[in-house]
């Protein structure tokens, strides 16, 4: 089950990844301005650095969820006692803390802004199912 939450922090964290380049380079793209529902190049400028600065903190979320997945998956940490290993222990508060934040951040999302549930469950859905594999690992070792 280490290896399955891994995998899902990873895909978690390359969602995260996607969504810095949208934030923080491609902001004011036709695509990105309708994706983010941004009307007007002048709306677009004026939250550009917002979107910027936001990007980065998606970016540091997906640093940390993949630095932690990494671990967990690194030879030795994959054993049935992986978190008792000093990789394994980091891997997995990285891990939890990553996808954590980021499940915590989905729910925000959905909370402060009925229209936007449909991202919010994008966002939180890979890293809601790392902390259950996560959970289920930790049950039945």
């Amino acid at each position: 089950m280490l290896v399955v939450a891994s995998v899902l922090a990873l895909l978690a964290a390359l969602l995260h990844v996607y969504i810095f380049v949208m934030e923080s380079v491609l902001w004011t793209t036709p695509r990105v301005r309708a994706t983010f529902g941004i009307t007007d190049d002048a709306q677009a400028e004026h939250t550009k650095p917002l979107a910027f600065n936001q990007g980065f903190y998606n970016l540091f979320l997906a640093v940390v969820a993949a630095t932690g997945s990494i671990l967990l998956l690194a030879p030795g940490a994959g054993a049935a006692d992986a978190r008792a290993t000093g990789a394994g222990a980091a891997g997995t508060a990285l891990v939890i803390a990553g996808v954590g934040s980021m499940l915590l951040a989905a729910l925000v999302l959905l909370l402060s802004d009925r229209t936007k549930a449909r991202a919010a469950i994008t966002q939180g859905t890979l890293p809601l199912l790392a902390l259950v594999a996560l959970l289920v690992s930790a049950l039945v070792r």
